[in-house]
């Protein structure tokens, strides 16, 4: 049995860091090809960029920062992990509530975007199409 003096120093430590977790502050994406990243996250989504530098642009989704940042950068923010080929295959994806999946998508076609697939109507009850990013990142639009 654990020492309750352990645990009662345990939860005074959970409240002397606040609330976990608040929400996703950031994402950073690893790209191969920065300007081409960029000048797609400024094409389609249409975001702020609210910072930028020779190796990497941050774009504001609303309450989230999406930083895109060069690939050579990577190894020394998850050093001992590895960073993983953009040919590797998808492991994530990110998805956008929208009003109308189906507008949304002609909007996309008009800016250039070629969706994966969608729109469908998925079994758990919500509408989708998905879309890549040039770094090879999945994002789904959903209703």
């Amino acid at each position: 049995m654990a020492d309750t003096s352990e645990a009662v120093e345990s939860q005074d430590t959970v409240r002397a860091a606040g609330p976990w977790p608040r929400g996703i502050g950031a994402v950073t994406l690893f790209v191969e090809d920065l300007a081409l990243a960029k000048g797609f996250y400024e094409a389609v989504f249409g975001l702020p960029l609210i910072f930028e530098d020779d190796v990497s642009a941050v774009f504001k989704f609303e309450n989230t920062l999406i930083n895109l940042l060069d690939v050579s950068e990577a190894p020394e923010l998850i050093r001992p992990a590895a960073v993983a080929r953009a040919d590797s295959g998808a492991r994530m994806q990110f998805t956008i509530e929208v009003d109308d999946v189906d507008a949304m998508c002609a909007e996309l076609a008009r800016r250039g975007v070629e969706l994966l697939n969608g729109p469908m109507d998925r079994p758990w009850g919500i509408r989708t199409a998905c879309f890549r990013d040039p770094a090879g990142y999945i994002w789904e639009i959903a209703h």
